[in-house]
């Protein structure tokens, strides 16, 4: 059973430099994991951050479920991720020493467990932005050139 990746987090990329993630577990009520089988998630506003030695996850969206009753889980809850107390404190750490944010970058299934990666980023600045946006355009543009070339 491999990996089905569910939802991403590109606006992650575009706003920070990502140093190193790490994968955790995340506690989730019924309905959620249905709606995140179905790919109903979204990860753009969501940040993470740590509470009494603990990891949550915060604004992440996802759907209620279509076939849910009124026991349907509530969208924008916080929820609480898995990780090793080495790591936690580890991450901790990092981000009050460097200023580091912690960035939710995709969530998948793996060997029908939910995981989400997060990533301990550095915030870009507004040139850094427009840089990599560049690199990315002409990075487009000489994979049609060859494509044009080869075709």
């Amino acid at each position: 059973m491999g990996i089905k990746i569910v939802g991403t987090n590109k606006k992650a990329y575009h706003e920070y430099y990502i140093e190193d993630v790490i994968e955790t577990g995340i506690v989730l009520q019924g309905t959620e994991v249905k709606s995140l089988r179905d790919a109903k998630v979204n990860l753009r506003d969501s940040y993470c951050r740590i509470k009494n030695g603990e990891l949550f996850v915060c604004n992440m969206h996802i759907s209620p479920y279509d076939f849910g009753n009124r026991e349907n889980h509530e969208p924008l809850r916080e929820r609480k991720l898995l990780a090793h107390t080495h790591e936690i404190l580890k991450l901790g750490k990092k981000v009050d020493e460097k200023g580091l944010a912690l960035i939710p970058t995709k969530i998948y299934f793996k060997s029908g467990k939910a995981k989400l990666e997060v990533g301990i980023g550095k915030g870009k600045k507004l040139h850094d932005k427009r840089e990599t946006l560049k690199k990315k355009q002409d990075n487009r543009e000489v994979e049609r050139a060859i494509r044009q070339h080869n075709g």
